[in-house]
């Protein structure tokens, strides 16, 4: 599927009015093999999508595989300390190149072992003397294009996307006092096979409506009617976020309501009575607390299926206490209640979704985020689907 049925598109009007008025998403968007070929080659290919965290490269030569779609990619600090992305397929037979994660000073293939730079370029391959015409120079390993914004790494399979970082300016100031190109990741894990949609997902994440509803006791210190919306969401901008706040100081996503790890110093007061929960689409899903920060990183591997990475980032003196991995285990414990119960309604919803009956439902106020991400979504639906692009086959990989 190379565009969206005109049908469709003109349905998505009533998602996207005020949230008083709109209707959530058709069902079909949220199920559909087409859909998804769709989302793949006409958003996925041309959107900013988060690899991870910089500090996961933090020396010369550091380097960690994804894989995005069906893409491999390599993401490495290069000689001069740039974050390059590079694609992980050979250049000869197209052997991925490498997995995991290391340090080297050259990626070497080792089906024929040919051999690449940290930039990408081709340094050598054995018995090719005699290949007319071979010249090194033309078969580097494909560069993504890559960006680094508060300590995160994101990557584009488009050139010419225009750059991210201003379009997340408004959320910057929620961000400021937690200095987290400085902060600390001490690792992540993954979740893989997920039964819902990617969609699903981002809805869950930053929906306040179910916060002390389906979180009842675990998160009543930071209840539903204390979500709020900062200023207009606005169609240039890529980020959407609201607040959670709390009923009392350093509040905790844990059995205590209370912050475990150190807080982190320089927040204010307000900041430290409230959670952000923000979502640069399509691949991040991000939040904050007073003594942490936490994020999930979202890679579909089919039109209802998904794999997610999760890391905590504390400050760095959380790291410092000899006490830190036990209070690590508390922190985690706290956020498995969470996931365990959202992972019960997501999977339920798109089990829902694939109902004859699946409605198109109303907005609580307090989903006023949904409508937002609808906009988002729907002005990148109908921009790729009038796009020349589009009528390309869905058999185009990725990236080319």
């Amino acid at each position: 599927m190379n565009r969206l049925d005109e049908l469709l598109l003109a349905m998505l009007d009533e998602s996207i009015s005020d949230v008083s008025s709109a209707t959530t998403l058709p069902a079909e968007l949220y199920t559909s093999a087409d859909v998804a070929a769709f989302e793949r080659q006409e958003l996925f290919a041309h959107e900013w999508l988060c690899v991870g965290r910089e500090d996961r490269i933090p020396e010369t030569g550091d380097w960690f595989t994804v894989t995005l779609g069906d893409e491999p990619v390599i993401v490495t600090r290069d000689k001069d300390g740039a974050v390059r992305a590079l694609s992980a397929v050979c250049q000869h037979r197209a052997m991925q190149v490498c997995d995991g994660s290391g340090n080297t000073r050259t990626f070497k293939c080792p089906y024929h072992h040919w051999t690449y730079a940290l930039d990408g370029r081709l340094l050598g391959a054995p018995a090719m003397e005699r290949t007319v015409d071979f010249d090194k120079s033309e078969f580097g390993l494909p560069q993504l294009a890559v960006e680094t914004w508060q300590g995160f790494v994101f990557v584009n399979f488009d050139a010419d996307a225009p750059p991210l970082a201003p379009t997340l300016a408004r959320y910057e100031p929620y961000l400021a006092h937690y200095h987290l190109d400085e902060a600390v990741c001490p690792g992540t894990f993954t979740l893989r096979d997920l039964p819902w949609n990617w969609k699903v997902m981002f809805e869950n994440f930053n929906d306040g409506y179910h916060a002390n509803r389906l979180h009842q006791f675990v998160q009543d210190f930071c209840p539903s009617h204390m979500s709020s919306f900062p200023e207009p969401w606005d169609d240039a901008s890529n980020v959407i976020f609201r607040t959670g706040g709390y009923t009392h100081i350093d509040g905790g996503f844990n059995a205590t309501h209370h912050t475990i790890m150190p807080v982190f110093p320089d927040l204010t007061d307000e900041e430290r009575t409230r959670s952000t929960f923000a979502l640069v689409p399509p691949s991040l899903c991000f939040g904050t607390a007073p003594d942490q920060c936490f994020f999930f990183l979202v890679r579909p591997t089919g039109p209802e299926t998904i794999d997610v990475e999760i890391g905590y980032i504390f400050h760095r003196s959380a790291t410092e206490d000899p006490l830190f991995e036990h209070k690590l285990k508390l922190t985690d414990v706290g956020v498995q209640v969470f996931v365990e119960q959202d992972q019960d309604a997501t999977t339920k919803v798109q089990r829902g979704l694939r109902s004859r009956f699946a409605p198109r439902g109303r907005y609580s106020w307090q989903e006023e985020s949904h409508v937002q991400f609808n906009r988002w979504l729907v002005q990148r639906y109908r921009a790729r689907s009038q796009a020349p692009g589009a009528e390309r086959s869905t058999a185009t990989p990725v990236g080319t």
